[in-house]
């Protein structure tokens, strides 16, 4: 099963919910971790896994040959991301625009535009009691994270391929790097906060999730910083909450430190608990 963790803003908990369900459910099953917030990727800090693999990912921008050029002009008719321009006898391409669809490159009558690799960032997989995590960390001045995300994806079904369960750590918001992370998951849990903030943005993950047709379900952090407001719109909405925890002086400073809360907070591992029944009620292994 691959259950995306996802939520409308950040700061919501989404991580720290992530990282202690992968250890909590590692204990009875095979669990592989993603942390797909390429951006700012911080699964890591409560981890404290044996480092496995280490790769450097790439993706492919034109190049651009003016020797072999003869400024025909298709390739900027063609690029449907205005990534490559013809402006008088230049070609001007801009890696940072370029989706690395081969249009220009394969459609180029002179072959003047050959595809070159681009460094996108860096994959670490690591190995912790039964669990595999794998996070990824972009270059500092890369503009797109969808990139990074799909190889990051296609590393996990490729290597850690026999795992009951896939837990993704996603990116904050209803951006294009979310609907990467979670369009081919089965499930979508969404972290949010009982506050005005956290439903209005919750409101919006839930519309996204509906328009990719994800079944969804609701966690809800930090109970008693603000109102009710949250758990009426998912009783209104018919969308189930899987588990609650109350906010909580001992859990910000457990996680201040670094630490995993499942094993020291009783809250946070019936939470867990919860969850993981859940989980396993519809299929996701035992």
């Amino acid at each position: 099963m691959k259950l995306a963790i996802a939520s409308g803003k950040g700061g919501t908990g989404k991580t720290t919910l992530a990282v202690n369900l992968a250890l909590y459910a590692a204990a009875t099953r095979r669990v592989a971790l993603l942390d797909l917030d390429v951006e700012e990727p911080n699964s890591g800090i409560f981890l404290k896994g044996k480092l496995k693999r280490e790769k450097q990912l790439f993706r492919a921008v034109p190049e651009w040959k003016k020797e072999a050029c003869i400024l025909c002009g298709k390739c900027s008719e063609l690029c449907r991301f205005n990534a490559v321009l013809k402006l008088g006898k230049h070609i001007l391409v801009m890696p940072e625009l370029c989706h690395s669809c081969y249009a220009c490159s394969e459609l180029c009558p002179e072959n003047a535009l050959p595809m070159t690799q681009k460094s996108l960032g860096f994959l670490r997989h690591y190995e912790q009691d039964g669990l595999d995590f794998v996070e990824s960390k972009m270059e500092i001045g890369v503009e797109m994270a969808t990139p990074l995300i799909e190889q990051t994806l296609a590393y996990a079904e490729a290597e850690i391929a026999g795992a009951d369960l896939q837990i993704r750590d996603c990116p904050p918001g209803t951006s294009c790097s979310v609907i990467n992370a979670t369009r081919d998951a089965d499930f979508a849990l969404l972290v949010t906060e009982p506050t005005p903030f956290g439903l209005h943005d919750l409101s919006l993950a839930v519309e996204t999730m509906r328009h990719l047709d994800k079944p969804i379900a609701v966690a809800v952090n930090r109970v008693g910083i603000g109102n009710d407001d949250v758990f009426r719109y998912c009783e209104a909405e018919g969308i189930p909450v899987w588990a609650s925890f109350p906010h909580d002086r001992r859990v910000a400073e457990l996680y201040s430190r670094g630490e995993t809360l499942y094993d020291k907070v009783d809250s946070i591992r019936t939470g867990m608990d919860a969850i993981h029944t859940q989980i396993s009620s519809l299929g996701g292994g035992k």
